[in-house]
């Protein structure tokens, strides 16, 4: 598979280190210093675009690679007030866009944890529930992606929140409360705690490297090959 990655900060790295590793091919690197190389003529030896940057930049370099053809898995958070606009643009060019919050495999079926427990645990109204995250300090975004997929599952499944926010919040708070803490070295951690006066419970994803998520980046990469429309890594990991 040749990988054209568009941004080559650390998931960048960590991801060409990988698909090195597993014998694909780095056609194309796309960072701050040659953002302009993001044309027909340097991508077409791509099958591929892995997309990292952030959310200043993602929603121009997806619609880039629809323009170019180019199936395109999309890291970037931190941009989803445009997602109407991506995905219309995505189907009327016949494109091919995979997307999730957190590519790790483990984080995937974190998140499949949390929409179960959360179905669970909307029949005892005793527990109040709360998300805390903490990530290194040069993350572009809070919350992380990451805990408003999970915080949105929350909200989908238990009745008594209706919204979320980045701030404690009163206890029983139809508000559903997201912390965000910023330390270095931290890839990334997510807490999803249950709270009753009798006990708690409490599910928790430590990241201890990136190469979880470049891994699943790179498997969402292959699935994506040959395919048209808007994924996510449900189908690409068999869940859905």
């Amino acid at each position: 598979m040749n990988i054209a990655l568009i941004g080559y900060g650390k998931m960048g790295k960590a991801i060409e280190a990988i698909a090195l590793e597993q014998g694909h091919q780095i056609v194309l690197k796309i960072d701050l210093d040659n953002a302009g190389d993001l044309n027909a003529a340097n991508i077409a030896a791509a099958d591929v675009a892995i997309e990292f940057t952030g959310p200043h930049s993602a929603v121009n370099n997806i619609l880039t690679c629809f323009k170019l053809g180019i199936p395109v898995v999309c890291g970037s958070t931190g941009w989803l007030e445009h997602w109407d606009t991506v995905a219309n643009a995505c189907h009327e060019q016949n494109g091919t866009l995979i997307y999730s919050s957190n590519y790790s495999i483990g984080v995937n079926l974190f998140f499949e944890l949390n929409q179960y427990l959360a179905q669970l645990m909307d029949q005892y109204p005793s527990y109040d529930v709360m998300l805390k995250e903490i990530h290194h300090t040069q993350k572009k975004d809070a919350p992380s992606g990451t805990a408003i997929t999970l915080a949105e599952q929350v909200l989908a499944c238990i009745s008594r929140k209706s919204s979320w926010s980045n701030q404690p919040e009163e206890a029983q708070s139809p508000v559903l409360s997201i912390l965000s803490e910023r330390t270095d070295p931290a890839p990334g951690t997510h807490h999803v705690k249950y709270h009753s006066a009798i006990d708690d419970i409490e599910i928790i994803h430590t990241a201890h490297n990136r190469t979880g998520f470049a891994g699943g980046a790179i498997k969402a990469a292959a699935y994506s090959v040959g395919k048209k429309g808007i994924y996510t890594m449900k189908a690409v990991l068999g869940f859905s």
